[in-house]
């Protein structure tokens, strides 16, 4: 079936956090990475079932839903999931925050490469440890990694853990096996585990394509905790499941405690279903159609600001919906031009500041929107650089 991604479907008012979170009614908030897009067919006519039943108790996650996960983990990325691998959780950040609480102790460092997502900095402090910091280099409005800083942070700081982004929110990049093969060698090499985030690994640019860490080799596979989930690709977030992937035993065992400690082993009926029907050939082709939207969405903001703001620069996006630009040249830290765009412009954008303190003035801007509301936001935009710029 042909979905209607152009679709306005009105939000405020109903408890959502992205456009609930500023009581101003002209608000347009393009900022939390969630979309305005509803839920795929299948998944809907899944929870539909689901709640027609009307008992929702304690769930057993059943057989189908681990099938589910590896027949399109391989079918997609030929990466072959073994079901005693894997444990689910109530999310990716309370995944993270739990293999970071199992496997290591307060002081232990944990390599990242920033700008990254800013709920990693949360968990570091949450759990005591440290950031050593790997930042990421850009160049020609593209991100690199800096192998050989990499490997001597390691060497310097003998950091526990490295928290990979993959692919790379906010940067947009989605590594390659050549440079995940790098990070990889590196980190057996010292003896450093690797935990992945993966959960924008479906939302991926025409031209590019994402590698799951573990699935380069069985030593990588032994030496990770790959942390994935249908949320981010599908829009059920707030449904609250995501699976980690750990085939070392022993740190399987540790995380599984932890989990349990954390008491976060309980999870939603309705995200078991839903993750189910979206993992089908059905939701594979809502994911299609979703991913042929967006890349659109990407090129109607890029033409958009070179005619319209061109001093503004658009970092090159392989993967995520999130778009990260270089606003330097107006002449305000990211907080600053932040708050002035929900003042002035009624446009609200992520600071580029939280997902690295020290970065040059960014913002991030949500493409998973109908086009009318990313360009009714740039419009807004674009006539306070006027103004301002």
């Amino acid at each position: 079936m042909k979905y209607n991604f152009d679709e306005i479907i009105p939000r405020r008012g109903t408890g959502c956090v992205k456009w609930d979170h500023d009581a101003d009614p002209e608000m347009l908030p393009l900022w939390v990475a969630d979309m305005d897009f509803r839920a795929a067919t299948p998944i809907l006519q899944a929870m539909q079932r689901r709640l027609d039943h009307g008992i929702f108790g304690y769930v057993q996650v059943p057989d189908s839903y681990y099938q589910a996960v590896i027949q399109w983990f391989a079918r997609r990325h030929n990466w072959n999931i073994q079901r005693e691998h894997m444990l689910y959780t109530i999310g990716v950040v309370p995944a993270i925050a739990a293999i970071l609480q199992a496997l290591t102790v307060p002081g232990d460092g944990v390599i990242m490469q920033t700008p990254v997502y800013n709920c990693f900095y949360s968990c570091l402090r949450n759990a005591g440890n440290v950031l050593v910091d790997n930042p990421l280099v850009r160049r020609d409005n593209h991100y690199e990694i800096d192998f050989a800083d990499f490997e001597q942070k390691i060497i310097d700081h003998k950091p526990k853990i490295f928290l990979l982004c993959n692919p790379h929110n906010p940067v947009g990049r989605v590594w390659t096996p050549g440079e995940l093969t790098r990070l990889g060698d590196i980190c057996l090499r010292h003896g450093v585990f690797v935990i992945s985030d993966e959960i924008h690994n479906e939302i991926v640019m025409p031209g590019f394509r994402y590698t799951p860490f573990a699935s380069l080799s069985d030593k990588f596979a032994q030496n990770s905790a790959v942390c994935i989930s249908a949320s981010k690709s599908f829009n059920i977030a707030g449904l609250q499941l995501a699976d980690i992937v750990v085939p070392d035993s022993q740190r399987r065992a540790l995380i599984d405690k932890q989990i349990n400690i954390n008491e976060t082993c309980d999870v939603n009926p309705f995200g078991v279903v839903a993750h189910e029907a979206a993992y089908s050939e059905e939701g594979e082709e809502w994911l299609r159609q979703l991913m042929s939207y967006i890349h659109g969405n990407y090129q109607f903001l890029c033409k958009f600001i070179s005619e319209n703001m061109p001093q503004i620069q658009v970092t090159k996006l392989e993967g995520t919906y999130l778009a990260w630009i270089d606003c330097s040249s107006l002449g305000y830290t990211s907080d600053q031009l932040e708050q002035l765009l929900r003042q002035k412009a009624h446009v609200m954008y992520s600071a580029g500041h939280i997902y690295n303190p020290t970065e040059i003035p960014f913002l991030r801007i949500n493409l998973a929107c109908p086009k009318t509301v990313l360009e009714q936001s740039l419009q807004k935009f674009c006539i306070f650089f006027e103004e301002n710029g």
